[in-house]
């Protein structure tokens, strides 16, 4: 990292991180053309877990190449300043690089769907989320196991 002042190098801000925002953008490339989306996730142990439909173009590319960067922010604030070039930025911000695989077993899926469910529904979630079966047959989910982290803050 070029600026070693704003590197944060403690995983467990970096978790908190994640676990405190709301969106994640996956980004992955097939050939020479790089693609960015907004997605819905759930952490848990080292995993991004991502909830999808089961056609489009991000699965398209992830059956050819399974590898994915993924960002997130959090306590993004403008600072602005009558001197244009001292206007910047706060934010608190997780790059994981890692592989995606999907899933095909069903707990395996209920499971990635509570983790989710769990990450939105933080302090009113029920113990245990129900799924109808049907449900869980068509729905995709993506597990991403994190291989890199790296974070980055301007207080």
């Amino acid at each position: 990292m070029r600026r070693k002042d704003k590197e944060i190098v403690d995983e467990k801000l970096m978790v908190s991180i994640i676990e405190k925002a709301i969106v994640c953008r996956v980004a992955m490339c097939w050939q020479d053309e790089p693609y960015v989306i907004p997605m819905n996730f759930g952490y848990q142990d080292n995993y991004i877990y991502l909830h999808s439909a089961r056609e489009g173009r991000k699965l398209d590319i992830l059956r050819n190449n399974d590898k994915v960067c993924i960002e997130f922010d959090v306590d993004v604030e403008l600072v602005q300043s009558r001197e244009v070039c001292k206007t910047s930025m706060k934010y608190k911000s997780v790059l994981i690089f890692g592989t995606a695989v999907i899933l095909k077993d069903i707990a395996e899926k209920k499971r990635a769907l509570d983790i989710i469910m769990h990450h939105y529904y933080y302090h009113n979630s029920p113990s245990v989320f129900h799924y109808p079966e049907d449900a869980l047959e068509k729905v995709i989910i993506i597990k991403v196991k994190i291989k890199k982290m790296t974070g980055k803050e301007s207080l």
